[in-house]
């Protein structure tokens, strides 16, 4: 369950929605499904998860063009949850920033 989460979203959309609705920001492995990462984020932060939600985004091809031609590649692929928590609880890791 280590390897399920990879890193908290900060933006500031997820920030309001922490703070208005409950609702936390994560990126997750892209193999990882909504079970495996409530139960993630259930044993690493002791709340209880009502809701979770994940979006896959593909990757994006660039184009780059220099004096010696034109390149193409992709950005990586990744994938995102939303998570709802019950109501009255909290992830301190978001409250400190």
């Amino acid at each position: 369950m280590q390897d399920v989460l990879i890193s908290p979203m900060i933006t500031e959309k997820m920030t309001n929605l922490a703070a208005d609705k409950g609702k936390y920001g994560f990126l997750v492995s892209p193999s990882a499904n909504k079970i495996e990462i409530a139960k993630a984020i259930e044993k690493r932060f002791e709340v209880h998860v009502v809701n979770v939600r994940t979006i896959n985004h593909p990757g994006k091809i660039k184009t780059q063009f220099r004096k010696s031609g034109r390149f193409t590649g992709r950005t990586s692929k990744f994938k995102k949850a939303i998570i709802t928590l019950k109501e009255g609880e909290k992830i301190e890791l978001f409250e400190q920033v």
